[in-house]
Order: structure tokens, then sequence, then C-alpha cells
């Protein structure tokens, strides 16, 4: 298993385990935590989730699959926006550690930008540090300005990642905000880094994958993995599925294969708005 080091020396496994949209399909549950589990069976530690997922419904999943396992698992959640007031953030994570079934999270992050200044949730954060709810934090979807902001205020400075949309067919951060992060050794973590399957269809990557003997996802994935300081957490609530994305870890994409990627998928040539799904 490829590592990731957060800023504070703790190594995370490059490739875990997203939750969006699971737990709130009861037809579908035991085949998600039976998902779950195997993927700690196979190394992929780090599980993500949210309160906003499903309104506590994948947290209460993960709680259920992850019971007796608990110290095997990575785990990281987020809180709303709305939530993330110095009193509000500390009520939100004693509402997902209940459902989590557990007496920490490990990285807890801000799930967005909202209208609560960022000094006041870093404190928030900092106080459920102190008290051992969390062991770090973070932040999602911020853009560079957001970055710089947050890099101003005390505190702001100890954040362990941004969580971002990134994948081959949304590369806009590289043009200035991954390099921002990456000089202060800050690392990313990919989420939806299939883009919701839609990459499985792409016709330039279907021949590609053919022509590699891999599969459309073990490529997208693979891509992620051969970049420093980026953790991809693709979802999925199928074993089988599950098994495919792990096998991208037996694939090192050579520099040739990269610069075909280049072509087919081309880095940004100037700056983007930060894109979110």
């Amino acid at each position: 298993m490829n590592d990731v080091t957060l800023p504070d020396g703790e190594r995370v496994p490059a490739l875990g385990m997203g939750t969006w949209n699971m737990g709130e399909d009861p037809a579908a549950r035991a085949e998600e935590i039976a998902t779950l589990r195997l993927g700690l069976d196979l190394g992929l530690r780090l599980i993500d989730t949210a309160e906003m997922y499903g309104e506590g419904l994948s947290e209460s999943l993960i709680g259920e699959a992850i019971a007796g396992r608990r110290d095997e698992v990575f785990l990281v959640s987020k809180v709303y926006p709305h939530n993330a007031s110095r009193r509000g953030v500390a009520a939100a994570c004693e509402r997902s550690l209940r459902r989590l079934g557990t007496d920490r999270i490990d990285l807890y992050l801000l799930h967005w930008r909202g209208s609560i200044p960022l000094e006041e949730t870093v404190q928030g954060l900092q106080a459920l540090q102190r008290e051992g709810k969390i062991r770090h934090y973070g932040v999602s979807n911020l853009d560079l300005s957001d970055m710089r902001a947050l890099w101003s205020i005390p505190g702001g400075t100890q954040v362990a990642t941004n969580q971002l949309l990134y994948n081959l067919s949304r590369r806009g951060i590289e043009w200035d905000l991954l390099p921002w992060l990456r000089e202060r050794h800050v690392p990313v973590m990919a989420y939806s880094p299939i883009e919701q399957a839609r990459l499985l269809r792409h016709p330039g990557l279907v021949q590609f994958a053919r022509e590699a003997g891999m599969t459309p996802a073990q490529v997208a994935l693979a891509w992620l993995l051969a970049r420093d300081g980026v953790i991809a957490i693709p979802k999925t609530g199928n074993r089988q599925r599950l098994r495919e994305n792990v096998g991208a870890l037996a694939h090192t994409l050579t520099p040739g294969q990269l610069a075909a990627l280049d072509v087919l998928f081309p880095p940004p040539r100037g700056p983007r708005p930060l894109e979110m799904l």
C-alpha cells in the first residue's frame, strides 16, 4: 500500500474508501457493510464520511461496519459549514461520534466554507483536538484564496489536508492550488476520483485501459496514486468493484503512459474556479 505523509509525520494510506450515498438504501446495507469490511481486510484502512451523507446514515453504516475493528481504521468525517461555529462544531462532532460508535475521529474536516468565520471554526476544532475528540483537523473544498485566508489565522497552518474534487477530468487545481499546498506539505484528498463512474465511459480512457491491461477505474486511480501527496477515496458499496479498485495498486504507470493521459486529459493552461460536486 502506498502511503501519504500528513504534516505532523503520520502516514496514512494513499488509497482509501469513500462513502457518499452509502447507508441510504436498506436493501444495499449488507453488501455495503461487507464491502467496507473487505476493504479493511485488504489494507484500505482510511474511510471517509460526513454528517451530510444521508444526514448521518453513512456514519451509522460505518459504525456498524467497523465495530470491533476501530483501531484498524483512520476515520475521516466532515462538519456542515452551518454547524462550524465553536459551539456548533462541538455538538456536531458529538453526534458524529455517537453514530460512528467511537470516542474519536482521526481527521475532522470543514466540509466547505460558509458564513461562519474560519477563525471561529478553527478555534472549535482546536478545542475538540485538546479534548481528544479528534486527532487532526482539516478542510474540504477550499480554493486558493480560502487557503490563504486560513493560513493567516492562528491554528490555520495546522490543517492536515484539503479534500478536493480531483481526477483525470478535473485538473484545475494543478495550476495554482495544488502547488501552493505542496509547498506547505498539505496533502490533497481526492474525492470522486472516477468522476462518479463517468470516466469509465470515456472512449479514450477505455482504449488506453485495454491496451494497458487495466480497467478504466484502475487507470484513473493509478494516475492519482502516481502523484505525490494525493490520497484517493473512491466510493463503492460492491465487493467486486472494491477488489477492482485495489487492483490499481498493482500498476505503476510509466512516464510514457502518463504523457499519453496528459494528451487525453490536458492539464490546465490557466487558473480556473474551484470545481465541486
